[in-house]
């Protein structure tokens, strides 16, 4: 373990290394280093490379100052603490950091203005994205981008929503500024700055040859890769897709594909119109059987004014009344349980079925849909809404019946929206290798910040009527106003 006199001397060769490298030129950046109980962090507005030990203030691991050094006196300046303080105290708390690294390369400046709209950047197959935890020469490698403030430490919130959205990141860029490193220990944290550098100036260079580094280094369908079959180069045959195209997208529905308003404007007022009246016809019934049966599992014994115990001990008329009551009740409170999911999605397959109901998507959606599985990109929906209910509206669109674009439909079956490990239990069925290989489209804030802790690829959708999103809470993810947004 690193003791806290080794820190205050490693953190003193670090900056001179760094110096060397323009990394903490003019005073900027810096470094600090997990010692024990304690965090050894470098002095802010110094000469960098011209640090000695004594000059390190120590805090304890709640960020509190238990060691201020010692005036020099004219010409230098007394000790201040770094307005990095925040943001090192971010990458320790939220993602076990040993040492952190701040850096002001212009190298790292460059990488965040390649692509100006971008609150991503990303390299594929370039040989020192191994030295990134948890990357191999395969992998995308995905930095945050988080735009800057005229103070660091107004920097901290943003950063820690990066560090949360995602998990598999060793760094955060900074617009226009530089990025934060980390790592498990100074050695780490030291080694994948490097890699980080070398990453940042390899897409720069490439960019100016007129190569995109986030494309593969190679033209020929998996080429190389894991399991692949051998290459038979005199064999013709499609070019592989750009390495930034994901294997599979995942749609949510309202807010993304259709407006929130079809929804509550028409789905629901249809179904809940139609409550008595379809009990009354399906009474009996396997279906409505299955329905009443999950209610009565639904509410585990708690009792429904008119609803027997048991399926045939109760009049029909009054269990009729009690489950419309019941459904009613439900849909006024804007419940979504599963037996009332269930009953809505019966009533709207017979509105789809008979023409009264027709899905509006949104005129981005279908040209979309077509042309990624034309690129031979699985698509599905993961919606609030029952699979049979997702069925009917992709089956029934103003567009036509687009169903055979589709490869799969998942509900809340397969875990709460808003969960991360819902995402990760999805990407076990899409046949993917890396969760990265899949994006996923929503209008919501919550899930696509579960989407991304479960390491997917998120866009999340600003359409007309969507909840409005601040700068600051959408500022560590892709925005997009049309699916037409997402070039492959």
């Amino acid at each position: 373990m690193t003791t806290v006199e080794e820190a205050k001397h490693l953190i003193c060769d670090l900056c001179g290394v760094m110096y060397a490298g323009g990394h903490v030129s003019g005073t900027g950046g810096g470094i600090s280093i997990k010692a024990g109980d304690a965090l050894v962090m470098a002095p802010s507005g110094v000469q960098k490379e011209r640090m000695r030990p004594e000059d390190m203030f120590v805090l304890d691991l709640k960020g509190n100052v238990t060691h201020t050094p010692e005036p020099r006196g004219p010409p230098y300046k007394p000790p201040k603490l770094s307005e990095c303080a925040p943001l090192f105290q971010s990458a320790y708390d939220l993602a076990g950091a040993g040492a952190v690294l701040h850096s002001h390369s212009i190298n790292a400046l460059l990488a965040t203005v390649l692509d100006p709209d971008s609150s991503e950047f990303r390299v594929t197959e370039l040989e020192m994205i191994k030295g990134i935890e948890g990357h191999g020469f395969f992998d995308t490698l995905v930095v945050p981008i988080i735009e800057n403030t005229a103070r660091e430490c107004e920097l901290t919130e943003r950063l820690q929503a990066a560090i949360r959205a995602y998990p598999r990141t060793r760094a955060v860029l900074v617009r226009r500024h530089g990025v934060y490193v980390w790592g498990r220990d100074w050695i780490q944290a030291k080694t994948q700055a490097e890699c980080y550098e070398y990453l940042f100036e390899a897409a720069v260079r490439l960019r100016q040859l007129g190569l995109d580094a986030s494309r593969p280094a190679v033209g020929v369908e998996d080429a190389g890769r894991p399991g692949a079959a051998p290459l038979d180069v005199s064999a013709p045959g499609p070019k592989r897709a750009a390495r930034g195209v994901p294997r599979a997208v995942v749609l949510d529905i309202e807010g993304t594909v259709a407006p929130i308003s079809y929804v509550t404007a028409t789905l629901f007022p249809y179904a809940r119109v139609r409550l008595r009246s379809h009990l009354e016809a399906s009474w009996g019934t396997p279906a409505t059987e299955a329905v009443v049966q999950q209610l009565r599992q639904q509410v585990n014994g708690s009792a429904i004014p008119g609803l027997a115990p048991a399926a045939r001990e109760g009049d029909a008329a009054e269990e009729v009344a009690a489950v419309a009551a019941w459904a009613a009740a439900e849909m006024d409170a804007d419940r979504k349980t599963p037996a009332l999911k269930t009953l809505q999605g019966h009533i709207w397959t017979e509105g789809f079925a008979t023409g009264e109901l027709t899905c509006p998507l949104f005129p981005d959606v279908a040209p979309a849909l077509r042309r990624w599985a034309g690129a031979g990109i699985k698509l599905y929906i993961y919606s609030s809404g029952s699979r049979q209910a997702q069925r009917d509206l992709f089956g029934h669109t103003a567009d036509g019946d687009l169903r055979p674009l589709l490869s799969g439909f998942f509900d809340t079956s397969s875990g709460a929206k808003v969960e991360a490990a819902s995402y990760e239990n999805i990407a076990l069925s899409l046949g993917v290798d890396s969760a990265d290989e899949v994006l996923f489209a929503t209008d919501s804030l919550a899930e696509a910040r579960a989407a991304g802790a479960a390491g997917w690829r998120v866009a999340l959708t600003l359409r007309p009527g969507n909840a409005p999103v601040s700068k600051e809470d959408g500022a560590c993810l892709l925005r997009i106003a049309s699916l037409a947004d997402l070039e492959f």
